[in-house]
């Protein structure tokens, strides 16, 4: 009995599972189509002496009972050479084969009386399901010994040996069945066993990413928490205490600071813990964060835009959020501009500063961070195979990524 081509789809199997069941199949049908000029030649065994032997094909009598027993034969075997049957139509070939090949055998006692009822026999062992195939193939057997017994002399030596030959193409088929179930079995339960072990790992990735989200969490965020109380402390402190007049202002900014790294640490733990990532799309919501910081930033999108892979996207979010970390902490007061360039096949993001009114605070401000951000912008727009400049200007800093899209 065939199988379709493509595996039947169930969302509990997986495209590993489904490619090897596909690539058993592909090997079931090379294994039919060698096997297929092999169905031909037994045709034309059985064809051509029925056709020659006595009595003959004819239109009355014992001759029209040849003619048709000979045409249901050749019929059915040309339906399994050439058809895609399904389970039914399997069986009902099988069966008319079986049936015409023990009526050939009975007409024709001296015709070939073992190819035509054997080949029944082969063809509901090798492609019937077990509880139909066996009683099939002992009725096909039964009936040949039946039909050679009021027919012939020594009918007992004829009979032994057409059963030996049937019970022998009944175990050579069941065999070839059995071998190729084995192999598909094998094949799947390798299939699964990568899936187990990716599974695994997939597991293990996400209980490490979870310490890593509670460590972060009780590390950083609540460092940040602590210090952002401190500093709203010293902004009363500032206001009540004779003091510079910019002062509470900069530890305003200060604060700002403070609650954007705190959301920043909280976005990060949630990623760490499967949330969704921040994408490009979110870059005016961005800029918005930097301009309550006194950044001066402007923003301009080219070209069409379109939907963007979310790696890429991420990576380009993260760029500008560098970059404009960079303008706050060596530029501040200067004036900004962001660039999204959306052209075919790829899309770039520029980030330029153009000089400073606060020089000595960026002096300060400097020496904070871990001097790895650039180094991480180019590490991660080459992983997508883009690149990455950064340059000083003339009056400032120009930062740009070109990433494909």
């Amino acid at each position: 009995m065939r199988e379709p081509l493509v595996p039947p789809s169930s969302p509990l199997v997986s495209e590993r599972v489904a490619v090897a069941q596909a690539r058993s199949i592909e090997r079931r049908e090379l294994q039919r189509e060698r096997l297929r000029p092999l169905g031909w030649a037994i045709l034309a065994l059985v064809a051509v002496p029925a056709a020659t032997g006595h009595p003959a094909p004819g239109l009355s009598g014992m001759h029209l009972a040849v003619t048709l027993a000979l045409a249901v034969y050749l019929v059915s075997l040309v339906l399994q050479l050439r058809s895609r049957l399904g389970a039914r139509g399997c069986i009902s070939t099988v069966v008319l084969l079986g049936s015409a090949g023990v009526a050939l055998a009975a007409l024709q006692p001296k015709g070939p009386v073992e190819i035509a009822p054997s080949v029944a026999v082969w063809l509901a062992a090798a492609r019937l399901p077990q509880p139909i195939s066996l009683p099939l193939a002992a009725a096909i057997t039964l009936g040949f010994d039946l039909a050679i017994a009021l027919t012939g002399l020594h009918w007992e030596y004829s009979a032994a040996s057409g059963t030996v030959l049937c019970v022998l193409m009944a175990a050579t088929a069941r065999f070839m069945r059995r071998a190729n179930e084995s192999q598909d079995q094998t094949a799947r339960l390798l299939a699964e066993l990568e899936d187990a072990r990716d599974s695994n790992a997939q597991a293990a990735a996400l209980a490490e990413r979870a310490r890593i989200a509670r460590d972060l969490h009780d590390v950083l965020a609540h460092s940040l928490s602590a210090l952002a109380i401190q500093i709203e402390g010293a902004r009363v402190l500032a206001t009540r205490e004779p003091a510079s007049k910019q002062l509470p202002e900069v530890i305003a900014r200060a604060a700002e600071l403070v609650k954007h790294g705190l959301a920043e640490a909280k976005q990060a733990v949630g990623a760490l813990r499967g949330d969704s990532l921040p994408a490009i799309a979110e870059l005016p919501g961005l800029l918005d964060g930097f301009r309550e910081l006194g950044l001066d930033v402007t923003l301009e999108i080219t070209g069409e835009a379109r939907p963007l892979p979310q790696e890429t996207s991420l990576t380009l979010y993260r760029t500008a959020q560098e970059a404009l970390t960079n303008a706050v902490r060596y530029a501040p007061g200067s004036h900004t501009t962001v660039t999204l360039h959306y052209a075919n096949g790829c899309v770039s993001l520029a980030v330029e500063d153009h000089g400073s009114t606060e020089r000595g605070a960026s002096a300060a401000l400097g020496k904070v961070g871990g001097g790895r951000g650039l180094a991480g912008m180019r590490e991660r727009i080459e992983s997508l195979g883009g690149y990455m400049s950064a340059n000083p200007t003339s009056d400032g800093f120009r930062v740009e990524v070109e990433a494909p899209a």
